[in-house]
C-alpha cells in the first residue's frame, strides 16, 4: 500500500496548530520553512498539493499576548483575524523563494452546506491547481461561530480531500501517530471501539483543539471517497517526503469503506441536517438492509423546520441517526402524512445515504 504513494497525483496535507507553533505559541518559521521545502519538492515533481493549515488563532493569541486559548468568541475571532494575515504572510514569503504561488482559501460550514457554493469551491481550487498555485485552506474563524468552537481542521481536510477526489490525505500532528501503549500502530484497517479507545487528546489543548479522535473521524470520511490517509508527526524531519517515498512512518489508515458517489458524500458529511425524521423499526430495516425509499407509513415523528429539498437526518426511535437525505416535503407536510397508509415517498432512495455505523 505505502509503495503506491509515489504515484499519488493530488495530495491534501493538513497541519495542526501544535505543529506550526513554538513553545510560546508563536509561529515556528523554521519548521514552516522545512514544510514548504517538502511541498515545493512535491510540486516540482509534478504533484498537486492542497494545504489545510491551522495556526491562525494560535498565531494571533501570541501576538495579542494570550497565555491560553480565550473562551470569549470575539477574542477568538480577533486572534484569528490578526493571526491569519501573519500565517499567510509567512507562507507567501517562503513559497515565493521557491518561485511558487500560494492562495488563501477561507471556508465555513455553509460553503459545504449549500451545494452551489460547495461546487464553486471545488472549481476555484481546481483552477488554482491548474495555475500551479498551492491553495492554503483554513476555516474562516473571523466570521464563523460553530466552526471556531469546534476548532479543528481535521474534518475540513477530509471534506476538501473528498471534494477534490484526492489520492492521499496526510494529517500532521505533534505525535508520531496512533499508539497502543508505547507501541506505534503502523496500520489501521477498521475503526472500531477498540481503536477509538487508543485515541488520546492532543498535548497542547491550551493552543489547539481536535485530537486523535477527530483525526479518526476525518479519515473515516475520506475513506468513503476511496482516499487512504496517514497520521504522522509534522515536526519529524522530512516527514512528508518520507510518507510519499513509502517509508513506514506514522499510522497508515487503509479503511475498506463503500465508495459513495460524490452527491451522497456531500449529503453524508458536508451538509448540516435541517431537521429529524423519526422512523419505526420496520422502516429502519427497509432503509438499511433493503435499500428502500422512506415512505410515510414508517414515519412516527418529525422535528425541525425544513422545506422540500432540504437535507434532513433519518433517526430511529431512540434518536440514533441511520441516514441522511433530501426530503420531498416540508416539515408541515411530513407531519401531516406521517404514519398514514400511503405510498408517498418522503425521501427517495436515490437521495438517501446510510450513515449508520457498524
Amino acid at each position: 500500500m505505502r509503495s503506491q504513494f509515489k504515484k499519488s497525483k493530488r495530495i491534501v496535507i493538513k497541519i495542526g496548530s501544535s505543529v506550526l507553533t513554538g513553545a510560546k505559541g508563536q509561529l515556528d518559521t523554521d519548521l514552516i520553512a522545512k514544510i514548504v521545502d517538502q511541498i515545493s519538492a512535491l510540486i516540482k515533481s509534478g504533484k498537486e498539493v492542497v494545504l489545510v493549515s491551522s495556526g491562525a488563532i494560535a498565531s494571533g493569541m501570541s501576538e495579542l499576548g494570550f497565555k491560553c486559548r480565550p473562551s470569549k468568541l470575539s477574542c477568538l475571532q480577533a486572534s484569528a483575524a490578526i493571526g491569519q494575515s501573519l500565517l499567510m504572510q509567512t507562507y507567501n514569503n517562503l513559497f515565493k523563494k521557491k518561485n511558487l504561488r500560494c492562495a488563501q482559501v477561507l471556508l465555513t460550514w455553509d460553503d459545504f452546506h449549500v451545494r452551489s457554493r460547495y461546487l464553486n469551491a471545488k472549481e476555484t481550487m481546481i483552477a488554482l491547481l491548474d495555475y500551479k498555485a498551492i491553495p492554503i485552506i483554513n476555516e474562516n474563524d473571523t466570521v464563523s461561530t460553530e466552526e471556531i468552537r469546534r476548532g479543528d481542521n481535521d474534518h475540513l481536510s477530509a471534506l476538501v480531500a473528498s471534494l477534490l477526489e484526492a489520492d492521499l490525505l496526510i494529517l500532521l500532528s505533534d505525535v508520531d501517530g496512533l499508539f497502543s501503549g508505547k507501541q506505534l500502530v503502523s496500520e489501521v484497517k477498521n475503526i472500531d471501539s477498540d481503536i477509538r479507545k487508543l485515541a488520546k487528546d492532543t498535548k497542547k489543548r491550551h493552543i489547539s483543539r481536535g485530537g486523535m479522535l477527530s483525526k479518526l473521524d476525518a479519515v473515516d470520511i475520506a475513506s468513503h471517497a476511496g482516499i487512504t490517509s496517514v497520521i504522522a508527526n509534522g515536526k519529524a524531519n522530512g516527514i512528508i517526503l518520507k510518507i510519499i517515498d513509502g517509508e513506514k512512518v506514522g499510522t497508515l489508515i487503509s479503511l475498506k469503506a463503500d465508495r459513495m458517489v460524490a452527491k451522497k458524500r456531500w449529503m453524508a458529511f458536508g451538509v448540516k441536517s435541517n431537521g429529524k425524521i423519526f422512523v419505526d423499526d420496520g422502516a429502519k430495516k427497509a432503509l438499511v438492509e433493503k435499500n428502500k425509499s422512506l415512505l410515510c407509513p414508517g414515519v412516527i415523528r418529525v422535528e425541525g423546520n425544513f422545506d422540500s429539498g432540504d437535507v434532513v437526518s433519518v433517526v430511529d426511535k431512540d434518536g440514533n441517526e441511520i441516514a441522511k437525505g433530501k426530503v420531498n416535503f416540508s416539515y408541515e407536510e411530513v407531519n401531516n402524512i406521517k404514519g398514514k397508509k400511503a405510498t408517498k415517498e418522503v425521501i427517495h432512495r436515490n437521495n438517501l445515504v446510510i450513515t449508520l455505523k457498524d
